[in-house]
């Protein structure tokens, strides 16, 4: 729907739009359908569309709630619907903007200044999935010349008067070649998939736990009914609960005597100071680990289909001369 790789910026664009409708005012059926009007404004087909485009997420996801004409409290379900589909990295972070909205709404607290910081904290991610992008780009180009280099030792051979297409395509050491190259570009191909896997944030809702009891709390709501309400919803929306995260900072608001939401809050944004720093760090050895499959099998596969059988015809060549 979406395209393979997940996409956090739109849904963080979606997520700051929708903060600064709630906190001017705007109801949130209104606020949905502007925002439905202006992703299908740039969505709109531009004069040389592509074949194989795909509407983005927030498109999706903004259409699918206002044509629902849903009431708040049915929004979730809404969003929930609109992203199954979706990479998970970018499902997740609907599924977190849709827990957030479902706790403010149970909990009756504003809701624009909690979707102001998870939009910032998907922004932040999604500068990290960039620095992959751009560890990624110098590999891949260099993979796509390597690629291209079999066919010029063929050609080259070829020019010379050395019959290097029938050595591969006519005899059972140039099939060897064609399988062993095939196999080993293949292999260049999952390895570099793999590591760019691994590359991806760990998760697209850091700290929500903290910032969505922190939302409940702010309603007027006691501490166990907020974590009630929290559990509901991450259960709703299929995120997972890290009590522990939650109950460290419950005790220390205890302990000290100070109200939980700004407690929980901070320690909110440092989750999301945490995983903003280990994406961004496995974005910058991203670059590194690529030069493995480009040095172990795009390299190799070059060899073996454009040299050995270019080296096969001469010696060929050469032999039946004699």
């Amino acid at each position: 729907m979406t395209g393979s790789q997940p996409n956090l910026g739109e849904v963080a664009s979606l997520t700051q739009r929708l903060a600064v409708l709630l906190s001017a005012g705007v109801a949130p059926a209104s606020a949905w359908r502007y925002l439905a009007e202006a992703a299908s404004i740039s969505n709109a087909p531009s004069p040389a569309p592509q074949p194989t485009s795909a509407p983005g997420s927030a498109w999706v996801v903004a259409d699918a709630v206002a044509r629902s004409e849903a009431g708040p409290a049915a929004i979730t379900g809404v969003i929930l619907a609109a992203t199954q589909r979706m990479p998970r990295l970018e499902s997740d972070a609907w599924r977190g903007l849709a827990a957030c909205w479902q706790v403010a709404t149970i909990a009756g607290a504003p809701l624009a200044a909690a979707l102001r910081d998870y939009a910032r904290s998907l922004r932040s991610l999604a500068e990290a999935q960039r620095d992959a992008q751009v560890a990624l780009a110098a590999p891949a180009a260099t993979a796509r010349l390597v690629m291209a280099l079999p066919a010029v030792g063929v050609l080259f051979g070829a020019g010379l008067g050395f019959d290097t297409f029938r050595t591969l395509f006519a005899t059972p050491i140039g099939w060897g070649c064609l399988a062993i190259g095939a196999g080993l570009m293949l292999a260049a191909a999952r390895w570099n998939r793999a590591l760019v896997r691994a590359a991806q944030p760990e998760s697209a809702v850091p700290g929500l736990d903290c910032e969505l009891i922190a939302i409940a709390v702010s309603g007027g709501g006691s501490l166990p009914a907020a974590r009630s309400t929290v559990d509901a919803a991450l259960e709703l929306c299929g995120l997972v609960a890290r009590a522990g995260e939650v109950d460290a900072v419950v005790e220390l608001s205890r302990a000290a005597g100070v109200p939980a939401a700004e407690l929980l809050r901070s320690e909110a944004e440092e989750l999301r100071r945490s995983a903003r720093a280990r994406a961004q760090e496995r974005a910058a050895a991203l670059s590194v680990k690529l030069m493995l499959p480009l040095g172990l099998c795009v390299l190799p596969a070059f060899m073996v289909l454009g040299v050995i059988p270019l080296l096969i015809a001469v010696i060929s060549s050469t032999v039946s001369t004699w």
